[in-house]
């Protein structure tokens, strides 16, 4: 029977993990793996999260099951700062349910809109490689456009063009922030277009909030989402907690639903809760138990968005120096600086890509994909002679 698997290409990034952990160069680079990096390139635990973990470590009196639904403390603490603090479930019409990390919102909400009858998504590309991995696990036809212009800025026209044509089983997925893998954002007047689109055209949306906070900030990353979500009578959106509270290996998402009205939540949850049911029971306790604590917390809401802040203006200090050493070579590091977030991409080949890791111990992705976190500046003169020298 076994022999009858096919071997699967590994995971590249992960190679690419080993590869770096195994070169003895003490000047080498990682720009691959998407995490947050400190100035002395550590990924810590928030110091907020600490606090938390403190508090449960002392309060939790028990490590019984919780439903399919998971921490709906966590669930609801979130909302105000996802869709705003003047009327955060849209006047009852949006309720969610804890996933493990925004990977399995993402699969909940795709799994959901095709159950709903969703035929064709139609997603910007490039994308996060794990969107297409996805769709086509779940044999979701996928209709994609061009999400960036070649002066690093996005395609609007190309995702209008395509909402235009989108017919009416159709969804369109959209990233709220930071996109991955380019950092290019829509403008907060491109997202008032694109929301009118969606509207008018009566496609179904689905958003990907995996980076609020950032970009510009924990309000201004939710413009598009909220703007979106103020136009149409439904959609669904995916959020994670990785990134904004560091919390990676700890698995902490949710899937919100916003319905016309709020009498259709119970069935759409009821949908949602035997999906998820059927493909992990329930999601990890710890870290939503955490982020629960947080956000009930002023003084921890405090010190969570001061870290978040720091985070934020470090990336674009990072960004500033990049795109003031203009030219390197070929490539024109100029857009990065008004792009968001920890991915950029640069305009290189795989065969650049390699001979940056092998003459230079420069790692990262063979899309061309750099982690910005990873760089500081202690490291980043080298990143731009090395990019400078292998494409000049």
């Amino acid at each position: 029977m076994l022999e009858r698997l096919a071997p699967q290409s590994p995971d590249a990034l992960l190679a690419l993990i080993k590869l770096y952990g195994a070169d003895e160069r003490p000047d080498k680079i990682d720009l691959g793996v998407g995490v947050y990096r400190t100035g002395q390139g550590d990924t810590p635990v928030f110091g907020a999260i600490k606090a938390a973990e403190r508090k449960l470590v002392e309060e939790q009196e028990t490590k019984a099951y919780l439903g399919p639904e998971g921490d709906m403390g966590f669930v609801n603490a979130l909302k105000p700062y996802i869709f705003g603090k003047d009327d955060p479930t849209m006047g009852g019409r949006i309720q969610g349910m804890q996933t493990p990390g925004g990977t399995g919102a993402v699969r909940l909400a795709v799994a959901l809109a095709q159950k709903a009858g969703v035929e064709r998504l139609h997603m910007g590309t490039p994308s996060w490689p794990n969107h297409g991995q996805i769709l086509a696990d779940i044999a979701l036809e996928v209709v994609p456009f061009k999400h960036a212009c070649p002066d690093g800025t996005a395609n609007v026209e190309a995702l209008l063009a395509a909402i235009e044509s989108a017919g009416p089983n159709d969804s369109v997925l959209l990233h709220a922030c930071c996109h991955n893998p380019t950092g290019i954002d829509y403008t907060d007047e491109e997202w008032d277009t694109i929301a009118e689109a969606i509207a008018a055209k009566g496609i179904f949306p689905i958003i990907d909030a995996a980076y609020q906070g950032l970009g510009q900030g924990m309000e201004e990353d939710a413009y598009g989402l909220r703007r979106v979500l103020g136009a149409v009578p439904e959609a669904f959106v995916a959020y994670s907690c990785d990134k904004n509270f560091g919390l990676y290996r700890d698995r902490v998402g949710a899937f919100y639903a916003m319905t016309e009205t709020p009498d259709g939540l119970d069935t759409v949850f009821s949908n949602a809760n035997a999906l998820a049911r059927a493909a992990w029971s329930m999601p990890p306790d710890h870290g939503g138990a955490a982020v629960r604590l947080i956000l009930r917390d002023p003084s921890l809401v405090e010190n969570w968005l001061d870290e978040l802040t720091q985070m934020r203006e470090r990336m674009r200090k990072v960004r500033g120096v990049l795109a003031d050493a203009g030219m390197a070579g070929s490539v024109d590091l100029r857009p990065l600086g008004i792009q968001n977030g920890l991915f950029g991409m640069l305009p290189v080949t795989p065969e650049q890509v390699k001979q940056l890791r092998e003459d230079h111990a420069i790692y990262m992705a063979g899309s061309g994909r750099i982690n910005i976190a990873g760089l500081h500046m202690g490291n980043i003169r080298k990143f731009i002679d090395a990019v400078a020298a292998v494409t000049g």
